[in-house]
């Protein structure tokens, strides 16, 4: 058992102020991550700072439309909030189809956006990893890496972001609040990671220290008609092998406008910007959704296992938007 401290600040300021003064210092939120990374020594904080008495979680309508997110509302919470379903189902499907309902009444907004990766060489202290040491190796980029990055990735790190809720705020263009060891500031979510490059332990932008405080919606409308949708490997609770986030918003058969991204694909969540751009101002069709795909894939480079992925993001891309077309055409 490797000892640890523990505290509760009074505040956002001084929790900070504790953790950029603690270098193996961990904000402590949920915990559905981080505690089983220290059961596995992945993670090896001496001091775990307790984020959840904070008053961080109310979700709270905002004037002119839109809603501010606090960070330590429970993943469950969000999900069944009336405003969520109705405004904005895709983060409500997203969430739902994250994980079983023990882990959702734990999990937090903010914590869940700062997951790590589920890369089993990640996870394994055993392997080579640079993203737990850096410097060590990749064990995945010729190992068993089925579940890993098609885009994005570099010659140090294949691994992909395991977040379902990221996937959904990013097609939503949310923005996240972060309280900095210099003061509060906005980070839009499709900001707030890093791709790997050369140093894939740095995974966000975020300084030491900051917390994650809310997550802003839009006033979106088109939102209204929105989906997630997962493909994993077994129903009941696993992480995303494909997913994909979709807005669409149709004049008669015209896209008007579109939202997409990606999970399970890059290290980050991906907004698949080249697809919107293929799609806004045409008249939907399946074969269209399919090009769209195509192009926002044309850049990927699958691994040696996980070649499927690419036909399997344009089929569920061509799916999730054709039901959303299907509900939305005006006569």
């Amino acid at each position: 058992m490797r000892p640890f401290r523990y505290h509760r600040p009074a505040g956002v300021a001084e929790a900070v102020a504790v953790l950029a003064a603690e270098p193996q210092a961990a904000y402590l939120g949920g915990g559905t991550n981080l505690v089983d990374l220290m059961k596995l020594g992945v993670q090896r904080p001496d001091l775990l700072v307790d984020v959840t008495r904070l008053p961080l979680d109310a979700v709270e309508e905002l004037p002119g439309g839109g809603l501010r997110i606090g960070a330590t509302v429970r993943n469950s919470d969000l999900a069944a909030h009336p405003v969520v379903r109705r405004d904005y189902p895709v983060l409500a499907r997203a969430l739902l189809a994250a994980a079983s309902g023990q882990l959702r009444n734990l999990a937090t907004t903010g914590g869940n956006l700062l997951q790590r990766t589920r890369c089993v060489y990640f996870q394994d202290t055993g392997k080579a990893c640079n993203k737990r040491e850096p410097g060590s190796g990749c064990a995945a980029r010729h190992g068993q890496n089925r579940d890993l990055a098609v885009l994005d990735w570099s010659d140090l790190c294949v691994a992909t972001h395991p977040s379902d809720l990221a996937v959904a705020l990013a097609a939503l263009d949310a923005v996240v609040e972060v309280h900095e060891p210099d003061g509060p500031r906005d980070v839009p979510l499709v900001a707030l990671h890093r791709s790997p490059g050369e140093h894939p332990e740095r995974e966000t932008t975020l300084a030491r220290g900051a917390l994650i405080t809310a997550v802003r919606l839009p006033h979106l409308p088109a939102a209204r008609r929105s989906a997630y949708l997962k493909v994993r490997d077994r129903a009941s609770f696993a992480f995303a092998v494909g997913a994909v986030a979709a807005v669409l918003d149709l004049d008669g058969d015209v896209v008007r406008d579109v939202r997409l991204a990606y999970g399970a694909v890059a290290h980050r969540p991906w907004r698949a910007y080249r697809a919107e751009e293929e799609l806004r101002g045409r008249p939907f069709s399946p074969q269209l959704a399919a090009r769209a795909a195509d192009a926002e894939l044309a850049e990927a480079r699958p691994l040696r296992h996980n070649g499927f992925k690419l036909p399997l993001t344009r089929a569920i891309t061509v799916r999730a938007l054709t039901e959303l077309a299907d509900g939305t055409r005006t006569p």
